[in-house]
């Protein structure tokens, strides 16, 4: 990307659009794919995201961060997918405040009635909407609640809002999908907890704690904003 990742100007499809890529980006991220994270690295992208948000979006980490994909798949693999001293579950169920009372486990990383469920209540959430949207995630490992198959549902409910706004009318079209997309990112809100935990477990390489904190501030962002484009096409504000 050339221009400012998030910035559309006055033309709400546009940011729309816009908004799409970089969860289209973000779900790429958290669901493995290296060489898209390296060229992103490569390229600067993930720098004029953060570059777009308000207070500090991890730009300047992100700017130091490893461009390998060998080093990068290795790093994610001991972070999301091989349980261990540095795993953190990149789904939702895991961050639970309150966890389902019906859930059992013999997993070493779960105690019964505690957080660090798989397919909990915010996974039944996640597929009830995706079913209500006609959507099927093709990332996260076949979880509802993976972060790549959440921010891969907000790409596709960004990209059916710049659809609607590119033709005339669809009111009500419009206000249901704003709605789909206000309701997925509150399913958002183990954002904070996941990315406290990834820096902890992150703390000597720093690649994916950087694109945590990114994803986070981003969802944040468009939470609060309601994918308004930033003031201008360099801040998302103060």
């Amino acid at each position: 990307m050339t221009e400012t990742p998030i910035a559309g100007g006055d033309d709400a499809a546009a940011v729309a659009r816009a908004r799409s890529h970089v969860y289209g980006l973000l779900a790429a991220t958290f669901d493995g794919d290296v060489e898209t994270i390296a060229a992103a690295l490569d390229a600067g992208t993930y720098e004029m995201v953060a570059a777009a948000l308000p207070g500090d979006a991890g730009g300047e980490a992100l700017a130091a961060c490893d461009h390998d994909a060998d080093a990068l798949s290795v790093g994610y693999d001991n972070l999301f997918v091989v349980p261990g001293p540095h795993y953190v579950p990149p789904f939702a169920s895991a961050h639970a405040d309150d966890p389902s009372e019906s859930f059992e486990s013999d997993s070493p990383f779960h105690d019964e009635g505690a957080a660090g469920e798989l397919f909990g209540d915010p996974a039944a959430a996640a597929a009830r909407a995706h079913d209500a949207a006609g959507f099927d995630p093709e990332r996260g490992d076949g979880i509802p609640d993976h972060l790549a198959a959440s921010f891969e549902f907000m790409r596709a409910l960004c990209e059916r809002e710049a659809a609607v706004r590119s033709r005339e009318g669809g009111e009500d079209e419009l206000a249901a999908v704003r709605r789909a997309q206000a309701e997925a990112l509150s399913r958002l809100g183990w954002l904070d907890a996941f990315h406290e935990a990834v820096a902890d477990a992150d703390a000597a390489e720093g690649v994916f704690a950087a694109l945590a904190r990114l994803a986070r501030t981003f969802a944040a962002w468009d939470a609060r904003e309601g994918g308004e484009a930033p003031a201008g096409e360099q801040s998302a504000g103060a």
